[in-house]
């Protein structure tokens, strides 16, 4: 089953409700914001996050609540508000092949306007009906982890110190803790027993932490930009996954050794295409992917708490789609 067609065509209404309720939430009195809207929306991503959040929902409960389709646009208004945020962090100049906000408007409107899109997925979530407190609860945690994610991060980049357990608690916060979110607010729209409700968290999980280790393996295979430079992780002195799993096969000596050059990577730029070789010549490309297919697997394997169904199918041909990716 091809993921990326057939959820277009069984969500077909849901899928046209949710980009309607983004354009209307987003609609302003102010030319300059509309115009910036309209660009990020015409030139929108994979909509993994709402895919999610509808299939949750028929899965749940057949059909697809309004607060579900609410749900939905908001978990991908909150995501966008993330990208325009981290292009200013990151100084990106394109992302998805396009220019950025930043780069076209400046850092100070894209923060901004990564405000106004948080802002108004709240205003979805406030709005969702009976489920609107707990979604709110989970919401709330989701953008808490999100900044807590972000400045461990940047602690371990100063420090070069970055273990497998700070590793993960690191990539839960700042990509999976959203996918949690997306998949465990439709369950609560839809009704759903609080064993699905665990199933749809255990799924949004592990494919979300899929999701940031098949990214964190393209920083290193990839050929073209994936939305950021490609070897940025590294630039940014990021210790990702590839490379830990590569230190894995080394002593401690080395082990400093290649940290130090992390470490100092800004002033000695050279030491990049040392660390990538060392990365592939100690396996750490393979040492990721093979994680990356424990936690699709275990992604997949949440789905047998729910009847089987072709919403089921298409939210394990996303977890799988997650893993094949190139982009």
């Amino acid at each position: 089953m091809d993921f990326r067609k057939d959820h277009a065509r069984f969500l077909l209404d849901d899928w046209t409700e949710v980009s309607r309720q983004m354009r209307t939430v987003l609609q302003s009195d102010i030319r300059l914001l509309n115009e910036a809207n309209e660009r990020i929306l015409s030139h929108g991503g994979k909509m993994i996050r709402p895919a999610m959040s509808l299939l949750f929902s028929r899965a749940c409960g057949g059909t697809v609540s309004e607060g579900g389709r609410k749900v939905a646009a908001a978990a991908e208004l909150l995501h966008n508000a993330t990208l325009l945020h981290d292009d200013v962090a990151d100084c990106s100049e394109e992302r998805r092949g396009i220019p950025t906000t930043s780069s076209i408007l400046g850092a100070n409107a894209s923060v901004l306007l990564g405000d106004y899109w948080l802002v108004k997925a709240m205003e979805l979530i406030l709005d969702c009906g009976p489920c609107s407190d707990r979604v709110t609860r989970i919401f709330s945690k989701t953008l808490s982890d999100l900044a807590s994610g972000e400045m461990l991060q940047l602690q371990k980049a100063v420090q070069g110190d970055t273990s497998r357990e700070d590793y993960f608690r690191i990539i839960y916060s700042k990509t999976a803790s959203l996918f949690e979110a997306s998949c465990v607010s439709a369950a609560l729209c839809a009704g759903a027993s609080e064993t699905l409700v665990e199933a749809a968290r255990e799924y949004g999980v592990r494919a979300g932490i899929a999701f940031q280790i098949k990214d964190d393996i393209l920083d290193y295979t990839a050929t073209d930009a994936l939305g950021k430079p490609v070897g940025l992780d590294l630039h940014e002195k990021k210790i990702t996954l590839p490379l830990l799993g590569a230190l894995q096969q080394v002593g401690g000596d080395e082990d400093r050794e290649v940290r130090r050059m992390v470490c100092e990577i800004d002033v000695h730029p050279e030491h990049y295409e040392r660390i990538r070789s060392f990365v592939f010549e100690k396996e750490g490309i393979a040492y990721a992917e093979s994680v990356l297919e424990e936690y699709i697997a275990k992604a997949k394997e949440a789905l047998g708490a729910f009847p089987a169904g072709e919403a089921v199918e298409l939210l394990a041909s996303l977890a799988d789609f997650i893993g094949e990716r190139q982009k």
